[in-house]
């Protein structure tokens, strides 16, 4: 299929609530799933991806709350770390993570996996590990209508925040798992430098399950919380997108960018139409 255009149109973009700096405590303008919601649907986005953070108890009326302003709950983010020294002992957490996303009503959770398995080297034998995890949780989810979306993460994140680095390890990882509901999600952010991405991307048919935008800025000065607005950064937006489209996926577009010293500091209906005018031209 040829590429989707979107000059004139933003029906497939939607926000990851991150990017009004919601995912971290002192950071944004502090905005309800509400005002959220309302801010999106008035500028007639497809949908809106949360982080547990702001779901608490309230799964079923925010996400009732979304489908009756005309949206979907693209998305939610994200289980616990299933591998490292920072995951939990047990996947109960990840279970609930599960669970709350089938109360959102979303098909998409996402998974950032976690670092090395204490007591490993390399990378291997953490994956190997991960595809069992996976597998367990998988099995849990299917019932539930949920599909677990694994995003590999920038090689400057290993050994701490992830195990696998490429869409190439993502898949691997979904075939080890032999789940039919693992997928990947593709971030920009985390791909743009890998040059084998439009290759490995058309194995990845039929398990793209999400498409993250935001742009790598050329003089990033934060690892995590610099991350810039598309047309902003030396990504190559719309041939990762074309790979990504080639590859079957037909599904929102969904802006995720962590900004603590720019974006944050913005008003959030700024940010918004920035985020509308930078897709119709950028993206």
């Amino acid at each position: 299929m040829g590429l989707r255009d979107f000059s004139n149109d933003h029906s497939a973009l939607a926000l990851n609530t991150a990017t009004l700096g919601h995912n971290l405590e002192g950071h944004g303008a502090g905005w309800s799933p509400e005002q959220v919601i309302d801010a999106c649907a008035s500028r007639r986005m497809a949908g809106i991806v949360f982080w547990q953070r702001e779901i608490g108890e309230r799964a079923v009326e925010i996400g009732n709350r979304v489908r009756a302003a005309g949206m979907e709950v693209v998305g939610l983010c994200r289980t616990p770390y299933i591998t490292g020294s920072d995951a939990p002992k047990s996947l109960n957490e990840a279970r609930a993570s599960i669970d709350m996303a089938a109360e959102l009503g979303t098909s998409v959770l996402t998974i950032v996996t976690g670092g090395t398995e204490p007591g490993t080297l390399g990378v291997m034998e953490s994956q190997k590990i991960l595809a069992e995890r996976v597998a367990k949780l998988a099995e849990y989810a299917a019932p539930l209508g949920v599909q677990l979306a694994l995003e590999p993460l920038n090689p400057m994140f290993g050994g701490n925040r992830t195990c696998i680095f490429s869409v190439r390890d993502a898949l691997n990882v979904c075939e080890a798992a032999q789940s039919y509901n693992v997928g990947i999600a593709v971030d920009v952010y985390h791909v743009w430098w890998d040059s084998r991405l439009h290759d490995d991307l058309q194995r990845a048919r039929g398990r793209i399950l999400g498409y993250h935008l935001c742009d790598w800025l050329e003089k990033t000065s934060h690892m995590l919380l610099d991350r810039g607005m598309m047309g902003d950064g030396v990504a190559d937006l719309k041939a990762i997108r074309a790979s990504v489209e080639d590859a079957g996926y037909t599904g929102a577009c969904e802006v995720e960018i962590f900004s603590s010293q720019h974006w944050w500091q913005r008003d959030p209906d700024e940010v918004l139409d920035t985020i509308v005018e930078r897709f119709k031209a950028v993206c």
